[in-house]
Parts: C-alpha cells; structure tokens; sequence
C-alpha cells in the first residue's frame, strides 16, 4: 500500500511539471548579449587596425633606411652654401692642397678641378704666382659643353658652337648670351676650397645669373 502511495505521488509530480512553461529569455538580456558582442568586435577590429599600423610603421622604417642611402648615392655634392666650401679635387677625387698646387703650376694657368655639385672648374693662378679668389664653372652657357682655356687666344673657346669667353669668363662672343658662372675660391687649412657666390657679378653689375 506504501509503495502504491509512492508511485502515485511520483506520477502528480511528472504531470504537474508538464504543464510548466519553460523558461523565456527576456528582449534586455538578448540586447545586451547582442551589444556585449558587437563591443567584442568593435574592439578586435580596433586591435586590427593598430596592429597594421604598427607593421606599415615597421615596414616603411625598414625601406626607408635602405633606400636613403641608396638615394643619397645619386645625389651631387653639397655646394656647400651659407659661408660653407667644398674642398676643391683633382681628377682623382683628391683634396687639392694650396702649397703643392702653386708650386705645379706656373702664373696665368688656369686649370680645372672639381666645383661645386662637382662640376668642372677653373682654378686661376695670377701673374704673381697667387690663387684668384675666384673659380670659374667651365660649362659654357650655350649648350653645356665644357669650354678648354686656350693659351694661345688668351680666352676660353668652346669648340661645340663657337662661343668665346674672356679670361675673367665674361662673354666676348656668342652664341652664349651669359658669363661662365663665378665661385669663391678660398683657401681652408691648407686646402683649396670653392664655395657659393651670391654677390653682384663683378662683369656684369648685376645680380649672378646662376644664384
């Protein structure tokens, strides 16, 4: 009888619990869960995106640190400027030094170095066995030849189309219509230097046409 009375409460307890509704999840929780991963994403895309720029920064320090070196390598020399000079080269690429140079060359001679940016320049040697205090580019004004100093003519001739320079560079015939474009020529620690020249052109009165 005890036992009957146990079976019967068991199946009051099922049949009771059937017609329990189930559990509903409520529209706020749904929301937040929703808002709590579209936070999660909003944050992994903001992690992405920090984490790229730090890789581009990496990247461009790494490029850029191989390729300034390798742009620099192309580049002319530093014409100095500001009052600064580079120091004047033979041929070789060597450091002309004033005493040495001098005492090579006899008065009047006019031969070339290398100048600002690199470019062919004359160095002049006055009659008293001194060094003008200027240079002068050898590029001629026409079409860029470089002009040779004829002894001979006392004047530099360029043997491309004719045009004739004075000794001080001063146009004498065209088809050039400028002067051949001055340097100051210095000397620094024994060695010959050519620097910027931003004054008037003393051949002309004016203002120097390659400032």
């Amino acid at each position: 009888m005890k036992f009957l009375s146990t079976i019967v409460t068991l199946i009051l307890a099922a049949s009771v619990e059937a017609f329990v509704p189930a559990s509903v999840t409520s529209p706020r929780a749904v929301t937040t869960a929703q808002s709590a991963a579209a936070g999660e994403t909003y944050i992994d895309e903001e992690r992405r995106f920090v984490m790229n720029l730090i890789l581009l920064g990496s990247a461009g320090v790494t490029v850029g640190g191989l390729a300034v070196p390798y742009i620099l390598f192309f580049l002319p020399p530093s014409s100095g400027g500001g009052g600064g000079g580079v120091a004047a080269k033979d041929a070789l690429g060597n450091d002309l030094m004033l005493d040495e140079y001098l005492a090579s060359k006899p008065a009047l001679d006019r031969s070339l170095a290398q100048g600002l940016k690199g470019d062919a320049t004359y160095l002049i040697i006055k009659e008293d066995k001194t060094l003008e205090t200027y240079g002068l580019n050898a590029v001629c004004t026409h079409l860029g030849c470089v002009v040779p100093w004829s002894k001979a003519n006392n004047k530099f001739m360029c043997p491309c189309h004719g045009s004739q320079y004075a000794p001080t560079g001063a146009v004498v015939r065209g088809p050039a219509p400028l002067p051949l474009a001055l340097a100051h020529c210095d000397t620094v620690d024994g060695k010959i230097t050519f620097s910027t020249w931003s004054e008037t052109d003393f051949r002309t009165g004016g203002k120097g046409w390659w400032n």
